[in-house]
């Protein structure tokens, strides 16, 4: 009997985890602090700050982000924003995909994409970072890029060496006019991948 063999059976056999059908993750990816309120990077916050405005959802401080759940439809949300900082995002999505009991199938990532032009959204069921520190820390975490993404334009409206003050810029106020539907957008899409699924 091999070594690996001897230790597994020490252990026996591992519990299989019992996912919750009816449960889903809604992470909203951004920087916590007030100088990071209103920028482009932010805008995976402003769709779960929507949520929980419209749904009066209780936020409280947990595993690295801020949480709270709300119900929809018969599912159970839980919508959270990690407070480690983009670039450690991951942390937070672990955690509470593990504590919650939820797949990645089930889990929602919302976030900036300067590849994306502005006021268009885009609905994946995996794909890759896109150069987005967020979603490299997430897969590096999660072991993986196989879950869903909700990816909202930021466009590329920038000069040479001067993406990452894009990113974390201010919205112009040509486009402030226009975010609030585009989050209502976001918002519908968020409440259609629950209920019908991502097809």
């Amino acid at each position: 009997m091999s070594l690996f063999k001897s230790i597994k059976s020490w252990f026996g056999p591992q519990p299989k985890i019992e996912f919750d059908p009816m449960k889903y993750l809604i992470v909203g990816l951004g920087n916590i602090g007030t100088d990071y309120d209103n920028t482009r990077h932010n805008i995976g916050f402003d769709v779960i700050d929507a949520l929980v405005k419209e749904f009066d959802v209780e936020m409280k401080l947990e595993g690295n982000a801020q949480v709270g759940t709300m119900k929809f439809k018969g599912r159970t949300l839980v919508l959270i924003k990690p407070t480690t900082y983009m670039n450690l995002s991951g942390k937070a999505v672990r955690y509470h995909a593990q504590k919650h009991k939820i797949p990645n199938d089930k889990i929602l990532v919302i976030l900036d994409d300067l590849n994306i032009n502005f006021e268009r959204i885009r609905l994946r069921g995996k794909g890759s970072d896109g150069g987005h520190n967020g979603l490299k820390h997430i897969d590096q975490m999660m072991g993986g890029n196989n879950y869903p993404r909700l990816r909202l334009g930021i466009g590329s409206n920038f000069g040479k060496g001067r993406q990452v003050d894009f990113v974390i810029g201010k919205w112009t106020s040509k486009e402030l006019e226009i975010l609030p539907s585009i989050i209502d957008h976001s918002v519908a899409t968020v409440k259609a991948f629950v209920s019908i699924g991502i097809q």
